[in-house]
C-alpha cells in the first residue's frame, strides 16, 4: 500500500480531489434543475469539464525522468489513472444530482465524462500534463460557441450536447476515451 500513497502524493491527488469537490459544491449552489424538469445540461457539462481538467493535474509526476526510468510498469497504472479520473468526475456530478436537482441523465453524464477524460489523456500525450486541459476545454468552447456544422461533422463536433440515443454522439466519446487512454498509457505524458 505504500506505493499507492507515494503515487497519490506524487500526482497531487488530494489537490485534484479538493478542486473537484469545490466545483461540485459550487454547482450545487448554482443548480436549479430547470423549470420544465429537463435539467440543466450546460451546467452539467461545464461541471464535468471542470472536474476532468482539475483532475489532470496528476497525469504526470514531479520528475518526468524518474517516471520514465522507474522499474515499474507504467502502462496499466496510467490507464487505470485515466479511467479513475473519468469515474470520479462522473460520480461527483451524480452525487450533486442526488443531493439537488437533476442536471442531466446518467447516460449523458457517463458518456460525456468518458469523452472528456479521453480528450484530457490525449492532451497530456500530445502537449504534456500541464496542458492536458486544453483539448476538453476547447471542445467545450467549440460545442457552445461555434455555429453547428451540418451532417456527420456536426454530430461528431456536438456529441457533448446531443442525445445519447444517436450512434455518432455515443460512439465519438467512447472512441476518444479508447484512443486517449491507449496513447497515454503507452507513451505517457509529453515532457
Amino acid at each position: 500500500m505504500r506505493w499507492l500513497t507515494l503515487y497519490a502524493r506524487s500526482r497531487q491527488l488530494s489537490l485534484s480531489a479538493a478542486l473537484v469537490l469545490f466545483g461540485a459544491l459550487l454547482a450545487l449552489l448554482l443548480a436549479d434543475g430547470g423549470d420544465d424538469g429537463t435539467g440543466d445540461v450546460p451546467l452539467a457539462i461545464l461541471l464535468l469539464t471542470a472536474n476532468v481538467t482539475a483532475a489532470t493535474i496528476g497525469l504526470a509526476g514531479q520528475d518526468a525522468a524518474l517516471d520514465r526510468t522507474a522499474a515499474i510498469r507504467w502502462v496499466l497504472r496510467r490507464a487505470v489513472h485515466v479511467l479513475l479520473i473519468g469515474g470520479f468526475a462522473a460520480a461527483v456530478l451524480l452525487a450533486v444530482q442526488a443531493a439537488g436537482p437533476e442536471l442531466a441523465t446518467t447516460t449523458l453524464v457517463v458518456r460525456d465524462a468518458a469523452g472528456l477524460v479521453g480528450l484530457a489523456a490525449l492532451g497530456a500525450t500530445l502537449f504534456g500534463a500541464v496542458y492536458a486541459w486544453i483539448l476538453p476545454t476547447c471542445w467545450l468552447a467549440f460545442t457552445y460557441l461555434a455555429p453547428p456544422l451540418p451532417g456527420l461533422a456536426g454530430e461528431v463536433g456536438s456529441w457533448m450536447v446531443l442525445s445519447p440515443a444517436t450512434t455518432v454522439s455515443t460512439g465519438t466519446p467512447w472512441a476518444l476515451l479508447a484512443t486517449g487512454t491507449l496513447l497515454y498509457a503507452l507513451a505517457g505524458p509529453r515532457r
